[in-house]
């Protein structure tokens, strides 16, 4: 009899030992799908917040005043929290905090912080009812220094063109800050002309006025691409004695460079070393050599003593100009930097002699030399080239035009003498219409956005 009652009294332990063994692996399976949720909702939460201030980087960018940058900065970021959370995604409930927009000396903090709840369902046996997590992000804007290079030259001048250019190279500076991004725009044909440069170091650009210059460009003239990245770098590194954490230049263009700026030594003693011009070698095959013109003009002949007025349609440069400068000196005259002649590479430059092929070889290694120099500078190139002549071989080597512009840009997939990764590795894209030329300008507005957080 004992022996029965011993054995009941065991099957009740076991029995009691069972029940909690179940309630303590319900917890536990409870707490594994419970906590499955929860870190599925941390998941979308982190996501959603993260991808908020990243819009609201880029919104914070449009309006006139910090107020009306903060507004859309904040309704960005809303919004874009809104489209990647749905409401009750998994059963939760959510609530974002309003994102705190802080400006600091050009340098704009975004953060965002959001809650959810989740009711739970085994974890009850626990004692828990719901499951709250938290997610909290934050997005820093570089500073930003661009200058913004513009070809206005005659080649452009085509049916739709030039109001394509015009219309997309001003919807281009809406993307950035007025208040705290620092812009200089500058057109340049046979020269130069700086419209807007930087304001020293004062921090936001006049999108005002150069909206109405952009709109104001004429098409004319030859292709003086050295000229302009040299007034790029001039205004980068020159005009601004504070530089920004980033800093880029972005140069459109539609074709390859066939003319530069120096002072040449001429048969005309009084015309000597008395100011810079430029040389145009054109694009056609042993072309005519024109010139000079003014370095600080989109496209103006030089009067007497090199000219006479109305002279220069019908003159050769090469029965005026009688070498080549060993040295790009046109806003130097003993400046060394940039050599012309001897040179072996990329192009063969053997002597000063003033031909069509020298003086095309020339304009395209300046460029691609002072391109370079930009890089190792700590500036970024990104170029945009229009047009179906950038893909046809052209000059006296035959070279594809938009050959060039990758080079300047650093793209890896530019050719293999020009790509140096070690470098800032920049965009090129490629519009052949008018219609090509938005989505272009775009691109590059959202890349440098990009890299610009």
């Amino acid at each position: 009899m004992k022996t029965r009652a011993a054995h009941k009294r065991q099957k009740g332990s076991v029995s009691i030992i069972v029940a909690v063994s179940l309630i303590a692996l319900l917890g536990i399976i409870g707490l594994a799908v419970d906590s499955g949720f929860g870190y599925m909702i941390k998941a979308r939460l982190d996501a959603a917040t993260d991808g908020a201030v990243i819009a609201a980087g880029e919104a914070v960018t449009r309006g006139n005043n910090q107020t009306q940058q903060t507004a859309n900065a904040q309704q960005a970021a809303t919004a874009f929290f809104a489209a990647n959370y749905p409401t009750g995604f998994l059963g939760s409930s959510v609530t974002a905090g309003t994102p705190s927009i802080v400006f600091n000396a050009g340098t704009v903090t975004i953060g965002m912080t959001a809650q959810a709840s989740v009711p739970v369902t085994f974890m009850q046996t626990l004692g828990f009812r719901v499951l709250n997590v938290s997610a909290s992000s934050q997005a820093i804007r570089k500073t930003l220094d661009l200058a913004f290079v513009i070809d206005t030259t005659g080649s452009l001048n085509t049916s739709g063109v030039p109001a394509a250019v015009r219309s997309n190279a001003v919807a281009f500076l809406n993307n950035f800050d007025v208040t705290n991004d620092r812009v200089a725009l500058m057109h340049f044909a046979f020269g130069t002309v700086v419209d807007v440069p930087f304001n020293g170091n004062t921090r936001g650009f006049d999108r005002a006025t150069m909206t109405a210059d952009i709109n104001n460009y004429a098409f004319s003239g030859n292709t003086n691409s050295a000229e302009a990245i040299w007034n790029a770098r001039n205004q980068l590194n020159t005009v601004i004695t504070q530089p920004s954490s980033l800093r880029v230049i972005v140069f459109f263009s539609d074709g390859a460079p066939n003319s530069f700026s120096s002072f040449f030594p001429t048969n005309q003693s009084a015309c000597n070393n008395n100011k810079a011009g430029t040389i145009a070698s054109g694009d056609a095959t042993n072309g005519f050599l024109s010139g000079l013109d003014s370095i600080g003009a989109q496209s103006q002949q030089f009067a007497s003593p090199c000219y006479k007025s109305g002279q220069r349609a019908s003159s050769d440069a090469s029965t005026l100009v009688t070498a080549l400068p060993k040295w790009y000196n046109a806003h130097n005259f003993n400046e060394q930097i940039f050599p012309i002649w001897p040179v072996t590479a990329p192009r063969a430059v053997p002597n000063g002699n003033v031909t069509y092929v020298n003086v095309n070889r020339v304009s395209r290694n300046l460029l691609e030399a002072m391109a370079a120099q930009a890089r190792i500078d700590g500036t970024y190139v990104f170029t945009l080239g229009y047009g179906l002549t950038l893909a046809q071989p052209a000059g006296p080597d035959n070279e594809i035009g938009e050959e060039v512009l990758k080079c300047m840009a650093n793209t890896p997939d530019s050719l293999p003498r020009c790509y140096n990764p070690a470098q800032p590795v920049g965009v090129y894209c490629y519009a052949a219409t008018p219609n090509d030329l938005k989505p272009c300008f775009s691109q590059l507005a959202s890349q440098i956005l990009r890299i610009s957080k």
